[in-house]
């Protein structure tokens, strides 16, 4: 299998806007997100389906997105929910979106219309990492 834009990411191969790293996962900013503070939670491991992680690679990645949902949660306390999605469509690479919502309509993607602005992205990496 050719490596992920996730897996050339996490080897530093590509520049991200990094939030978290642990053993097993990496979190870090997504620059088209669906909303503002989207975090993308992945395994190390390049693995292209949830159900095909081993037991402690799973657990490792649900308890990295848990600790982001309260991080989101603080970060943005005044939405309503945070959302979260399970993914491996794009990216053949398992990868939970975490997301600041107020409604069903922001739970959806839209198409990028500019460019990421990396100033801004990287203060909220740094808002987010302070509620850690």
């Amino acid at each position: 299998m050719e490596p992920s834009i996730f897996t050339k990411i996490i080897n530093g191969e590509i520049p991200c806007h990094k939030v978290y790293e642990d053993e097993l996962t990496y979190a870090f900013m997504d620059i088209y997100p669906i909303q503002p503070g989207m975090v993308l939670v992945v395994s190390k491991e390049q693995i292209a389906n949830i159900e095909d992680l081993p037991d402690e690679l799973y657990d490792a990645v649900m308890k990295t997105a848990h600790k982001f949902m309260r991080a989101l949660r603080k970060s943005y306390p005044n939405k309503f929910k945070i959302a979260m999605q399970v993914e491996g469509l794009d990216v053949q690479h398992v990868h939970v979106k975490l997301f600041p919502i107020d409604n069903p309509a922001e739970f959806h993607a839209l198409a990028p219309t500019t460019e990421p602005n990396h100033v801004e992205l990287e203060q909220i990496a740094e808002k987010i990492r302070s509620n850690l």
